[in-house]
């Protein structure tokens, strides 16, 4: 079964301080005819300055902007929404590098709709995740998400519903999940994208996970482009290291991680919150 994941609003707090202190002497040297002084400024070495304490971690209330959004939003936060993949099927193959995602919503929903407002950029939306890469959201489900640029080999979908701030809903519907393969894919040496730009791979480490053969195979025909991108900086939060998603076993205890993602500044790093989904287990405190 799915465990229902509390959500953390996490403060992390660095204490110490380096403390360094530099000694000057001086030293008098008159030569025999007491004609000359010459004066010499010693700089001992610097203490080592003490280590800094560890950080802590400590669990803290919803940011205050977060409650005034809770408040607006009526009975949203108490809905069970349900999705459902249309596209693609579990276990599909499919021809080509561009893959239609297409979900449908249902259940106790109480007014929960994804859009994005266009004064904010804010919205309720669904975390869509390609393999093992960081999420995108999802708006418009009266629109497919299209992925462009899918490498051949074996993926994995991972989807569940979320508030405008990027707090998953934790009811068991909320979460879906779908392996393919994709037969013909894109160029390894380019970035899956959704239609609007976004990147969802880098596919830097698109044959972490292929045969040795296959892998030389597939690098042959984009060593020059690879090698041309091999210094061009990585899109924040998509550096990832190569992933073993394709093969996941949906039996087995796993989890999916949300957020944080990206780069918090000024009062957006005061509380940070840890969300993620965990699959057929339980945390301790839930019962595992």
């Amino acid at each position: 079964m799915r465990a229902l994941i509390s959500l953390r609003f996490v403060c992390m707090i660095l204490c110490g301080a380096a403390v360094a202190l530099s000694l000057t002497g001086c030293a008098t040297d008159t030569n025999q005819n007491g004609s000359t002084t010459v004066t010499t400024t010693v700089t001992p070495p610097a203490s080592a300055s003490p280590s800094p304490a560890a950080p802590t971690l400590g669990v803290v209330e919803r940011p205050q902007k977060i409650k005034d959004q809770m408040a607006q939003r009526g009975e949203q936060d108490e809905a069970e929404p349900g999705l459902r993949f249309v596209e693609p099927r579990e276990g599909a193959n499919i021809t080509g590098s561009t893959i239609n995602v297409k979900l449908t919503l249902s259940g106790d929903l109480k007014g929960y709709k994804p859009s994005k407002d266009p004064a904010t950029g804010m919205g309720n939306h669904i975390h869509i995740i390609l393999d093992n890469q960081p999420y995108e959201a999802y708006y418009n489900l009266d629109q497919p998400f299209e992925l462009r640029n899918v490498t051949a080999g074996p993926h994995t979908l991972r989807v569940f519903a979320s508030r405008p701030w990027h707090e998953s809903y934790k009811n068991a519907t909320s979460f879906q999940m779908v392996t393919f393969t994709v037969k013909g894919g894109g160029d390894a040496s380019r970035p899956t994208t959704t239609a609007t730009g976004q990147t969802m791979a880098d596919n830097k480490n698109v044959n972490a996970n292929k045969p040795p053969a296959a892998a030389a195979n597939a690098n042959a025909p984009n060593a020059n482009a690879a090698n041309a991108n091999a210094n061009a900086a990585p899109r924040e939060g998509k550096d990832m290291p190569a992933s073993a998603a394709g093969s996941i076993d949906a039996t087995k205890p796993l989890l999916t991680y949300s957020r944080p993602k990206g780069e918090y500044k000024g009062a957006d790093a005061d509380a940070i919150m840890i969300d993620f989904w965990l699959s057929n287990a339980k945390l301790q405190g839930d019962g595992g």
